[in-house]
């Protein structure tokens, strides 16, 4: 990936301590792992941020690359990936996503 597209998304990571590439956005998802994504966070009430990679073909492909993760959405809590749907399902129904975001958003 060129420079400035890993830049960019370095920055995206960096903006917000629970980051979201997906499709579509938090308010409109666009497919349904990425809905998946958003009702799990909601209901664990936290504030988190999205990107939307319909709207950007490089951070599209760029993020795959990024993460080393060949799917969309792609969930990052303090600038550390985490996975995607799947994967929060599991966090999520095992309480462990609850008490790794407790802890990142306390420090």
């Amino acid at each position: 990936m060129d420079p400035s597209t890993k830049a960019r998304i370095e920055t995206l990571v960096a903006s917000s301590p629970i980051f979201v590439f997906m499709k579509g956005s938090k308010l409109m998802p666009q497919c349904g792992f990425s809905n998946n994504v958003v009702q799990i966070l909601h209901s664990l009430g936290v504030a988190f941020e999205t990107f939307d990679v319909l709207s950007d073909p490089d951070i599209r492909q760029g993020i795959k690359e990024f993460s080393s993760w060949p799917t969309i959405p792609q969930v990052y809590v303090k600038g550390e990936f985490i996975g995607g749907s799947d994967i929060l399902i599991e966090m999520y129904n095992s309480g462990e996503l609850r008490e790794k975001l407790e802890i990142a958003l306390a420090s």
